[in-house]
């Protein structure tokens, strides 16, 4: 499995080149755009975003400062706002209560302990937390998305029923723990997931990862040219 996963990074590499991801200019950012993103594009969640940079918002100390109403109009774009609305403002009581409103108090935290206390925290999960610590935090864990779920299933490297510690400590017991490598990794997984691993309608003869296709895996499926 190591060796496997290590050539699946090698062939995406090759393929995409480097990611360059988070897209945000802060912490703050990140963390934000991680609540946002929960069941949205990012198309729309940058929406939401530039209505926040545009009110000055895109900081926990304004955003604890600021109503939940107007907070939710202005995140609107990103579905269930008022929902994250009330994410966002209760991440903004949690870092004032327990870190003095400090990210940087915040990250100074022993990893693990960190992740429960993120775990805790109103509308964070494992995605939403450990993109925190990743890639606001630069903490090597790895993150697992509905994209990198699908592409193991359809390659028969974890069963449906995997859940999600399993499928990080898959990647994290096979990888060494990079900070880089698994932003890059994970940046590489989307990719695939959005341009070939589709819900419906794979692009397997065109994906990367087609030659490590197992027999018995998802069928390999004709370009959609091919198809018309």
């Amino acid at each position: 499995m190591r060796t496997l996963l290590k050539d699946y990074l090698e062939a995406l590499s090759a393929t995409l080149g480097p990611q360059h991801w988070w897209p945000a200019r802060t912490p703050s950012e990140v963390i934000i755009g991680a609540i946002l993103t929960q069941n949205a594009s990012w198309t729309n969640v940058e929406k939401a975003m530039a209505n926040l940079r545009r009110e000055r918002l895109l900081n926990f100390r304004a955003i604890d400062r600021t109503g939940a109403a107007r907070l939710a109009r202005l995140v609107r774009a990103s579905g269930y706002f008022r929902q994250k609305a009330k994410k966002l403002k209760g991440f903004a009581r949690f870092l004032r209560e327990e870190f003095a409103g400090s990210l940087s108090k915040m990250f100074r935290t022993p990893q693990e302990t960190l992740r429960e206390k993120l775990l805790g925290v109103y509308g964070i999960g494992p995605e939403t937390a450990d993109s925190i610590l990743l890639y606001a935090g630069q903490k090597p864990v790895f993150v697992v998305d509905g994209y990198t779920r699908r592409i193991l299933e359809r390659h028969l490297l974890i069963s449906e029923r995997a859940g999600y510690e399993e499928i990080r400590e898959l990647f994290e017991n096979s990888l060494p723990r990079d900070t880089q490598l698994y932003n890059e990794y994970h940046a590489l997984l989307v990719q695939v997931g959005k341009r070939w691993c589709r819900p419906q309608q794979p692009r397997c003869r065109d994906c990367p990862l087609q030659p490590f296709l197992p027999p018995g895996a998802h069928p390999v499926v004709p370009p959609l040219e091919a198809q018309a």
